[in-house]
């Protein structure tokens, strides 16, 4: 028997990912980006929602890259940002916009050390 998380459906057929999207490609927010850090507040949690939505939802609960919930669905990262674009026009996920002065001793602009660390460590977990 397989996981209902592995993109395949409960008869072991594979759910093609343009059905998760309803056949949409690109998210209705522009500023999801592989590295975008996302959450969810806890009342999220008891709205109605479908599999792959509330599986989002969970695990915003704490802040997550966009990469992280592609690797937690086990989808493209491009059904990823379709689905959180979703759930962002729903106010169920709140996107965290880009940190600035946080690069550590070089003083430059950018994420912080750790941040990258995470989506480096996603990365790789993909």
């Amino acid at each position: 028997m397989t996981a209902p998380d592995d993109g395949f459906d409960g008869d072991g057929g594979f759910v093609r990912p343009f059905i998760v999207t309803g056949g949409r490609t690109r998210p209705v927010d522009g500023r999801l980006r592989v590295e975008t850090v996302i959450s969810a507040p806890p009342s999220a949690l008891s709205a109605p929602l479908g599999f792959e939505r509330r599986r989002i939802v969970e695990t915003c609960q704490r802040p997550v890259a966009v990469a992280e919930v592609a690797h937690a669905l086990r989808v493209p990262v491009g059904v990823a940002r379709v689905l959180i674009a979703d759930l962002v026009a729903e106010g169920l996920v709140t996107v965290h916009e880009h940190v600035t002065g946080l690069a550590g001793a070089a003083g430059g602009d950018g994420p912080s050390l750790s941040l990258l660390e995470r989506i480096r460590d996603g990365v790789r977990a993909l």
